[in-house]
C-alpha cells in the first residue's frame, strides 16, 4: 500500500479530515509541543485535520483557535474555535488577538503551503513568504517559552528564514515528518522556547547586582528580566556580557574585571 493511501485511510477511519493531522502528530511525538490546557492557533486551519490533533492534545481546559481564509466546517469539539479571514488583515488579527486572551499563544502552528505552480524556485519563494507571514503573527502571540511550526520547501531561501527564526527562539530544528509522502520536499521547521527577554546574546550593558543567587551568581535585573552575573556580589554596578539566554532569564559575565 502506497504510503498516501495509507495515511488517507488511517485518516477517514478514525475520523480526521485529512492526512496531514498525523504530521502533526508525529511533530508534537518528537517535539513535544502540547500539553493539556495549552493556548494553541493553527494558521491556515483548514479544513480541520491539525485543529481535532491540537484539541486532543491540550484536552478540555485547553484552547485552540484556527484561521483561514476558507470556511472551516464546525468541529464536534467544544475547545475549538475558527475565525474567518487573512491572518495578515489587521482586523483578522484582533479578533485572533481578542480569542487567543491576554495571556497569549502557547503553541502556533502553520500546515500553510502556496497554490503549487510546478516551478520548484517559485513555489519554494511562495512557501517561504507563507512562512514568515505565520512567523510575524507568532512573534505578535506567542507567551515567553512558547513554540512555532512552519511548513517550508526546502531550497536556497530557507538558511535565511532559520536565522531569523533563531534569533526568537532557543532553537530551531528541521524535520520531515514519516507522514510526508517521501518525494516531497517539504518540511517543517520547529522553533522551540520563544525568546521575549530585552536582552540578546553578545549584548554589553551595565547592570546592577540587587541579590545573589544560591549558586553564587549575582542577581541584576533589565526591565524586570533577571540576569545572573558570574563573579559579582549584590552592590555592584558592573560591565557585562550577555553570554547566553533563556524564555525567562539570562547569565552574564563581566568584562569590566581585572
Amino acid at each position: 500500500m502506497a504510503r498516501k493511501d495509507q495515511y488517507y485511510n488511517k485518516a477517514k477511519q478514525q475520523g480526521y479530515r485529512a492526512r496531514s493531522a498525523y504530521k502533526l502528530k508525529q511533530l508534537d511525538e518528537t517535539a513535544e509541543l502540547f500539553s493539556p490546557g495549552d493556548r494553541v492557533v493553527d494558521l491556515g486551519a483548514a479544513p480541520g485535520g491539525w485543529l481535532q490533533v491540537a484539541a486532543e492534545e491540550v484536552g478540555e481546559h485547553g484552547k485552540v483557535v484556527g484561521v483561514d481564509l476558507q470556511r472551516i466546517d464546525e468541529l464536534e469539539a467544544r475547545n475549538v474555535q475558527t475565525i474567518r479571514g487573512d491572518m495578515t488583515d489587521d482586523e483578522t488579527k484582533a479578533r485572533l488577538s481578542d480569542a487567543v486572551g491576554a495571556d497569549g499563544a502557547d503553541v502556533v502552528v502553520s500546515d500553510m503551503a502556496p497554490n503549487m505552480t510546478g516551478e520548484y524556485n517559485l513555489d519554494h519563494a511562495r512557501s517561504v513568504y507563507l512562512a514568515r507571514q505565520a512567523f510575524e503573527v507568532a512573534l505578535d502571540l506567542l507567551d515567553s517559552g512558547g513554540d512555532l511550526v512552519v511548513k517550508v520547501f526546502d531550497g536556497p531561501d530557507l538558511p535565511d528564514l532559520r536565522a531569523d527564526m533563531e534569533e526568537e527562539f532557543q532553537y530551531v530544528r528541521a524535520t520531515h515528518p514519516d507522514a510526508s509522502r517521501q518525494e516531497s520536499s517539504e518540511l517543517y521547521l520547529v522553533a522551540k522556547k520563544r525568546i521575549t527577554a530585552p536582552v540578546r546574546k553578545g549584548d554589553e550593558l551595565e547592570v546592577e547586582v540587587v541579590d545573589v543567587g544560591s549558586e553564587g551568581d549575582g542577581i541584576a535585573k533589565v526591565e524586570e528580566f533577571t540576569v545572573f552575573v558570574s563573579g559579582a556580589e549584590a552592590g555592584d554596578v558592573v560591565t557585562v556580557q550577555i553570554t547566553d539566554v533563556k524564555p525567562r532569564f539570562a547569565f552574564a559575565e563581566r568584562v569590566d574585571a581585572e
